[in-house]
């Protein structure tokens, strides 16, 4: 039985953190510098950061490698737009449609240039981050010795168990550590610590293991909201270089509460991307040719009001107090 509003304590104010809060362009500028590894779409399906995938094609960000658990279209769309030297994943397409066009063209005919693929299995690209978040040099794990995987990704070691029980050998998966990790979330303060929920993925592992961190938030709460709720911290501030305001900044990937998927642009891009030609007048058409996220969302119009969710399934309230 939840206690009468009287004796519930109001949330003791916490000292105010330095304001992180910069644009989205500043921070793709300033966080991210050519030739980085980025993690994108560490949440999986949901949550991924298309607004800043695409402020990075706008300013010509060079020779990344992407680090992409699952990065729907954003990984394809990057390769495609010359930004991509290499990868290190399980996978690159499109949640709809198989396979990325733009990811088979670099790799089969080096169209816009060679692509460098670090195979991955999504649990040992998941470990691989762990391994970095908890600063290990390295996972051991045995589902790869099932696969070819160690023929096309030689930093993977095989090695014997030096435990007896069980005897078999174990695949020793080094430690990944992105220079940048970019994550959306539905809410932050400005110092950056920010509230998330639904599924993670290994978001958390990605922005543990990172070296910097950029978090876009759909909506700016206070200090005081997000202390009310700390099991819902994706990220403390400490850990964030820049926190970026941009509502709708994952679409069209869904969010939580927030936003749903929009399939018919996932299928938009899909039929366009299938040539080179026509992928470079979808870039034109939804990248270059607009000049931030602002305008991506005002050339959306009434689509992205159907795409807001309005409905409510809210989680049952939690006590936190003391005493």
């Amino acid at each position: 039985m939840s206690p009468p509003p009287s004796s519930q304590k109001p949330i003791t104010a916490i000292p105010k953190m330095a304001s992180k809060l910069i644009s989205l362009k500043d921070a793709i500028r300033d966080v991210i510098r050519d030739g980085d590894s980025v993690a994108l779409g560490a949440a999986l399906e949901t949550d991924i950061p298309f607004a800043a995938i695409h402020e990075i094609v706008r300013q010509r960000k060079d020779d990344l490698t992407i680090v992409a658990p699952i990065s729907d279209a954003g990984t394809d769309l990057l390769i495609g737009a010359g930004c991509v030297g290499g990868v290190r994943g399980a996978w690159v397409g499109n949640m709809m449609g198989g396979v990325g066009y733009n990811y088979r063209r670099a790799c089969e005919q080096d169209v816009p240039r060679a692509l460098a693929v670090h195979d991955y299995t999504n649990l040992s690209l998941g470990l691989a981050l762990f391994a970095g978040a908890s600063g290990v040099p390295y996972v051991p794990m045995r589902s790869l010795l099932g696969s070819d995987i160690l023929k096309t990704n030689p930093e993977f070691k095989r090695a014997e168990n030096p435990f007896p029980d069980p005897p078999e050998p174990v695949v020793l998966v080094p430690a990944l550590v992105p220079d940048v990790a970019i994550l959306c979330v539905q809410r932050a303060d400005e110092g950056g610590t920010c509230h998330h929920w639904g599924s993670r993925g290994v978001a958390q592992e990605a922005a543990l293991a990172a070296k910097r961190v950029i978090v876009i938030t759909d909506e700016i709460v206070s200090q005081d909201a997000i202390a009310s709720d700390p099991s819902r911290v994706l990220v403390p501030a400490h850990l964030v270089t820049a926190v970026c305001h941009v509502p709708a900044g994952q679409h069209p990937a869904p969010m939580t509460g927030r936003w749903k998927r929009d399939n018919d642009f996932f299928a938009d891009y899909l039929a366009r991307s299938k040539t080179r030609e026509g992928y470079l007048a979808w870039l034109k058409e939804w990248v270059l040719d607009l000049p931030d996220h602002t305008a991506y969302r005002k050339k959306l119009g009434a689509r992205l009001d159907e795409l807001c969710i309005k409905g409510e399934a809210l989680a049952a309230p939690v006590n936190y107090a003391a005493e």
